[in-house]
């Protein structure tokens, strides 16, 4: 069925309801989100002739039934029972958002913006059950109703709407705006359950996302002037309802009330309904932008762990050690974008001879991510895999690199660099390398329980020194770190960079920092001496 048809079904649909329901006026405000505006946003979401297209409406006629239902018949004992199918429904949705971030991981901002709307929706699929059923929230039925509509327009179609916005124009500033409008919703939320400041930080927010997001809007270039004037409108209504929220949080804080729920309702609630709901459904779907998702393509390491990391490894290493044995990290620093000439032969010869050199090292993890470390740490003494102290003090590495047979693993060339702090294993490393043309990338695998995490590291020569970096400096950079799953590939949310550089000659210090959300929570500085 094309868009236009289906438009125009659920727009029939919706006036059939809303001409026979003898709720109140404003109940309609939810249902027109739910009868109009969140199908038609799926259909531009949904890739065509997937499970979820495929069964659509297996899933959403019982619910549009239960809406219906509903908004028909005075209140009965049955009504929480009803509303639970349309619940279902916004599940199964969230499940499908799950679902489409786990095939690609934090790799899309844009994306990921969409996948949150659709996780969104259960939430207010949850509360809309809640008001229903006549469940005691802690609030009154309004402000859970209230909370319903929330969750329908601010949590479902503005993070969709932000992500299409990033799928035409992703200048830096997107990143920051759409990270607070994407938090914004359960900051909201907390602040209504905990903290009248709580609640007002939460309307500040939200305030300078929406100017961010509207300032964006106007430097973005859209298919047709159509699109961009109902886009734009539909961001600036924003920017008046979030105004009379501040003036409504203020007054719940200072107890002087300027507006009440019943302005706010007729106002800021119909502002949102007709304005940005039905301005911005219209004109995302005069043409929906592609997404610029790539899907990787580097070869991955078939080594999955077990639980116990370093001993599964080494009892596969010594099935193979009559095979010839890797010297170092890599056979030939050659391959990557580098001038021997100029490069610090220390450096080339540390990677080409790794088990030639001694290494000690010094690990600091960040005040704020001590207390996930301790416990971590609780588990990788005995899954013997990224097993760091959590003591600072300067500590020797030792370990050495063993054989993997290709058939196994799976890529080039692959070798195994074992790293003990004494007798324990720390490190289960798995090095390779792969080439995206025209540039080769170091390929890392460090086996995990029934999985493997990949670092695809850009290897960039720094005057005399080397970096090492899953940093991107590219759209189409392979660069990442990512958490394989049996065929799945996640790129996860962290980074990490590895700086090497010559004292002189035989000698060599090496700084690694790692960042989790943009947050650094681990350095570990080495001393490399040659044997």
């Amino acid at each position: 069925m094309s868009l236009r048809k289906f438009t125009f079904l659920h727009c029939l649909l919706f006036i059939l309801i809303a001409a026979f329901s003898i709720l109140p006026w404003p109940s309609t405000m939810l249902t027109i989100a739910q009868i109009l505006y969140i199908p038609v946003v799926l259909q531009l979401v949904i890739k065509k002739q997937d499970w979820f297209s495929r069964n659509y409406f297996y899933f959403a006629i019982p619910a549009y039934g239960a809406i219906a239902f509903l908004q028909w018949t005075e209140q009965t004992q049955w009504d929480g029972w009803i509303a639970a199918i349309y619940f279902l429904f916004t599940v199964i949705i969230a499940i499908y958002g799950i679902g489409r971030f786990l095939q690609r991981g934090f790799v899309n901002l844009e994306e990921f913006s969409i996948d949150l709307g659709l996780i969104y929706l259960a939430m207010g699929g949850a509360w809309f059950l809640a008001y229903e059923a006549g469940w005691n929230t802690g609030f009154s039925a309004m402000l859970t109703w209230l909370t319903a509509i929330h969750f329908h327009y601010s949590a479902f179609l503005l993070p969709i709407f932000i992500g299409f916005l990033g799928r035409l124009s992703k200048p830096p500033a997107y990143q920051w705006v759409t990270s607070l409008l994407l938090a914004s919703p359960l900051i909201v939320a907390m602040g209504i359950t905990f903290s009248r400041w709580i609640e007002l930080l939460s309307v500040l927010i939200y305030i300078v996302g929406i100017a961010g997001i509207i300032v964006l809007a106007f430097k973005s270039s859209f298919q047709n002037n159509w699109q961009k004037w109902l886009v734009r409108i539909s961001f600036l209504s924003l920017a008046v309802s979030i105004s009379f929220s501040l003036l409504y949080a203020y007054g719940n804080l200072s107890h002087t009330f300027i507006v009440n729920i019943d302005f706010m309702l007729r106002f800021h609630g119909v502002l949102n309904c007709l304005v940005f709901g039905l301005l911005g459904v219209v004109g995302w779907s005069l043409y929906v932008p592609k997404s610029k998702t790539k899907n990787s393509s580097f070869p991955i390491s078939n080594i999955r762990g077990k639980w116990v990391i370093g001993e599964k490894i080494l009892e596969k290493v010594k099935e193979e050690e009559n095979r010839s044995i890797y010297h170092g990290l890599v056979d030939d620093m050659g391959v990557y974008e580098i001038n021997a000439r100029t490069l610090s032969p220390t450096i080339i010869d540390f990677y080409e001879r790794t088990i030639d050199y001694r290494l000690s090292s010094k690990i600091k993890w960040s005040s704020w991510f001590k207390p996930f470390a301790a416990i971590y740490r609780l588990c990788s003494r005995y899954v013997q895999q990224i097993n760091l102290p959590l003591s600072s003090k300067e500590v020797e590495m030792t370990g050495g690199i063993l054989t993997i047979q290709e058939n196994v693993d799976g890529r080039v060339a692959p070798r195994a660099w074992v790293r003990k702090i004494e007798d324990e294993v720390v490190f289960v490393a798995l090095y390779s390398e792969h080439t995206t043309k025209p540039k080769t990338y170091m390929n890392i695998a460090l086996p995990l329980p029934w999985s493997t995490m990949i670092g695809i590291l850009d290897v960039k020569q720094l005057g005399t020194g080397l970096q090492l970096t899953s940093k991107r400096n590219q759209p189409q950079s392979d660069a990442g770190i990512y958490l394989a799953w049996k065929k799945h590939l996640f790129k996860l949310p962290l980074e990490e960079c590895f700086r090497i550089e010559e004292v002189k000659r035989g000698e060599l210090t090496a700084k690694h920092r790692m960042w989790i959300f943009r947050l650094p929570f681990l350095t570990i500085d080495y001393k490399i001496h040659q044997k």
